[in-house]
């Protein structure tokens, strides 16, 4: 039976709970709002499929094979807006659709909560649009998207590459002629916890509830300073960039992230997948005539599959870039993040601490945000952000 002994070992993805033939494995939340397989043991047959699907456990050796390598930029103005890069998952996921096909993916449920879930119809696939940065709740999603396939549907199943690899353990590493896997480049995953007691900070009665949430809103400076963004049922609304907000800067300091990312399986060119997609920050360097600050998805063929939905996507502005030069100093896709050494006090004050406090200790609005929040708002309504974001890259060796 699955066994959890070093919370490092564990990414959290639910293939165990869902491979269970007698569902006695159930995922719970630790202190530190992560979730961990819980055996019944009474109920256990030890029949070991939980440990066979667990992609820790076998992880799946990265080989070389040919990949191609795209830009993609969907020519929808209202989907380019409330996409977080280019808006290519929505093209992608609209063929499926338009196939008769079920799109599975990450999305918020009526508390904000991060869910995975599936859509049938192109009309809902907006609520996939927009990154979360959070660990989602898979459920039985693996379950469920392997009932589908075996009836024939088609089916695209999104995640982050652990999240994916869980599934593809899932259904036995099969290649399922009707099935599309893409993922998602990821940083990390944050916590819940942290994310729930974020969204509640500062809400001052029980009557007022979050509307509206963006992890990466484009709508105010665009995409290369796009910021969190909050609204509310009383109207309050509340948006920060990275270096202000408190949740972003938990997350982009490694201090919210879930113990496995420190050690990730999952960072590598040579993914399971069919397609892995990312942001395109330095696209000028590609192609120019991406480079208006609307947002441009990278995206990684690893399957003729995979190629080909690309090369066929409707009402996208596409070009083909070389792989070599799609991954060139991609650290994110290939290098896993440091654990901030601070990052076990940073629980510990979370868990005894109301969230105003911890923001105060652990996030004040020093003079030094103050400074930077000031110079990268001014700096994008001058419309040199960009530019000089350009050069500071240069000079740290990023490009």
């Amino acid at each position: 039976m699955i066994s959890i002994k070093d919370k490092k070992q564990c990414c959290g993805c639910s293939a165990c709970m869902n491979a269970c033939p007698i569902n006695c494995i159930s995922m719970v939340e630790d202190e530190e709002g992560f979730r961990y397989p819980h055996v019944d043991t009474a109920k256990c047959i030890n029949c070991g499929k939980c440990e066979r699907v667990c992609p820790i456990l076998n992880v799946e050796p990265e080989e070389k094979f040919e990949q191609k390598a795209f830009l993609i930029r969907n020519m929808d103005e209202q989907i380019l807006k409330e996409s977080t890069s280019g808006g290519a998952f929505t093209a992608i996921a609209k063929e499926i659709i338009d196939a008769g096909g079920v799109v599975f993916g990450a999305a918020f449920d009526d508390q904000f909560e991060v869910h995975h879930t599936y859509v049938e119809k192109y009309e809902d696939l907006k609520i996939f649009r927009n990154s979360k940065y959070v660990q989602s709740n898979i459920e039985s999603t693996y379950k469920e998207a392997k009932a589908f396939l075996d009836a024939g549907r088609q089916v695209l199943y999104s995640g982050t590459p652990c999240q994916v690899e869980g599934f593809w353990h899932f259904i036995g590493r099969r290649k399922y002629e009707n099935l599309i896997l893409i993922d998602v480049v990821c940083r990390a995953v944050p916590s819940p916890l942290v994310w729930r007691k974020y969204r509640e900070f500062g809400i001052k009665n029980s009557e007022n509830t979050l509307q509206e949430a963006a992890f990466r809103d484009k709508n105010k400076y665009g995409y290369q300073y796009s910021q969190i963004r909050l609204k509310f049922s009383d109207g309050e609304v509340r948006e920060a960039g990275v270096e202000s907000d408190p949740y972003l800067r938990a997350f982009f300091s490694n201090l919210s992230d879930r113990p496995s990312c420190y050690e990730c399986k999952f960072k590598k060119k040579y993914r399971v997948s069919d397609i892995t997609i990312w942001d395109c920050f330095d696209v000028y360097l590609h192609d120019k005539s991406f480079d208006d600050n609307k947002g441009v998805t990278r995206a990684l063929a690893h399957s003729e599959k995979g190629r080909q939905i690309i090369e066929n996507l409707k009402n996208c502005k596409i070009k083909e870039i070389t792989a070599d030069a799609a991954v060139r100093k991609a650290n994110e896709l290939v290098n896993t993040v440091r654990e901030n050494p601070s990052r076990n006090d940073f629980f510990i004050d979370l868990g005894k601490m109301e969230f105003d406090e911890l923001v105060e200790k652990w996030f004040p609005d020093s003079l030094k945000v103050k400074s930077e929040r000031f110079i990268r708002e001014n700096f994008e309504k001058l419309g040199i952000y960009r530019p000089t974001k350009r050069v500071v890259r240069k000079l740290l060796g990023k490009e």
